[in-house]
């Protein structure tokens, strides 16, 4: 086992495996600066994927609104799903720029 352990070289190995230029960090860097790359790299992308839920939890709801034309039970749900769908989006906008606005005070570019 130490004969193997022996052979490995760690620093060839770090450089096979780019993380540094996936989330732009520099090995050398402190954690919370490492922490807040692999933070604004990520998160563009969990927009992207919060805005695609959006839109097909809108087209589910009236999906469903359609379904359910004279169930009154059924509209109730429908209409909830779509109010729901509406929320969340306000709470996508909002967070949005919340991070915008907590990138600019801090003068960091986030997105």
């Amino acid at each position: 086992m130490n004969n193997l352990i022996a052979g490995i070289n760690f620093d060839d190995l770090q450089n096979a495996i780019p993380l540094n230029q996936i989330f732009k960090w520099s090995p050398g860097g402190t954690a919370s600066s490492q922490v807040g790359t692999i933070i604004s790299t990520i998160l563009p992308y969990l927009f992207v994927i919060a805005g695609l839920l959006l839109l097909f939890y809108l087209i589910y709801g009236g999906f469903h609104m359609m379904i359910a034309a004279n169930d009154e039970k059924g509209l109730a749900e429908a209409k909830g799903k779509i109010t729901n769908a509406l929320v969340g989006f306000v709470l996508l906008f909002l967070s949005y720029w919340l991070v915008k606005l907590v990138g600019f005070i801090l003068g960091i570019q986030i997105l």
